[in-house]
């Protein structure tokens, strides 16, 4: 499974804003964007040129990083979301706030994309009584997650949703019992992601 492996804070402070990659560290002072609210690199403090295109591009990085996406997957899901009907920006944050990684993290049960990837990868969860391990996995109407019956990650999970502030409306979750329940599609007013989806599809459309 291809997956990025650079260095998260740079990533925040390349977008100049918190992505929240890591977790419990982007709550403190330990924070890179924090300590250095600046791009990374030797002329990170120099004066940028703001172009239109660059402008598209940093969102369309942005929020790649956000959802942790490679390109050539991120690309698909936009080709998919623009053969869909309604509006093509919409569809695309939708089908990325439902995948299985990003799920977990708005239930609480996880503190990151990455430990939800960790997580489903090693086989800790289940999708209506099946044990899934695809962090990609599209959620449907009325899925239930579940931890596995045999997961040694329980107390993982459990300290992990003790950094939930609140679910959202389209999900339902127990952090007792440690399962979940999608109740539908999430809107887009429902949708948290620091993105401007309008100006992902300008970049694509050129």
């Amino acid at each position: 499974m291809a997956r990025d492996t650079s260095p998260q804070c740079k990533q925040c402070r390349r977008e100049g804003q918190k992505l929240f990659l890591k977790g419990e560290r982007c709550l403190t002072d330990k924070c890179g964007v924090e300590r250095r609210a600046y791009p990374p690199g030797d002329h990170g403090r120099g004066r940028q040129r703001q172009s239109e295109y660059r402008v598209q591009l940093r969102e369309k990085q942005k929020a790649r990083r956000y959802y942790g996406v490679l390109e050539r997957q991120f690309r698909a899901y936009y080709e998919k979301a623009s053969r869909q009907p309604g509006i093509t920006g919409e569809n695309l944050l939708r089908m990325l706030e439902c995948r299985f990684d990003n799920v977990l993290v708005r239930l609480g049960f996880a503190a990151s994309r990455r430990q939800a990837r960790q997580l489903i990868r090693h086989g800790h969860w289940t999708i209506n009584g099946r044990r899934v391990d695809i962090p990609s996995y599209q959620l449907r109407d009325g899925d239930l997650i579940a931890v596995k019956a045999s997961s040694g990650a329980a107390q993982v999970i459990r300290d992990a949703t003790e950094l939930t502030g609140q679910v959202p409306a389209w999900l339902q979750a127990d952090h007792d019992a440690l399962t979940a329940k999608v109740l539908r599609k999430p809107e887009r007013r429902e949708i948290a992601a620091p993105v401007l989806e309008q100006l992902i599809v300008e970049l694509y459309s050129k």
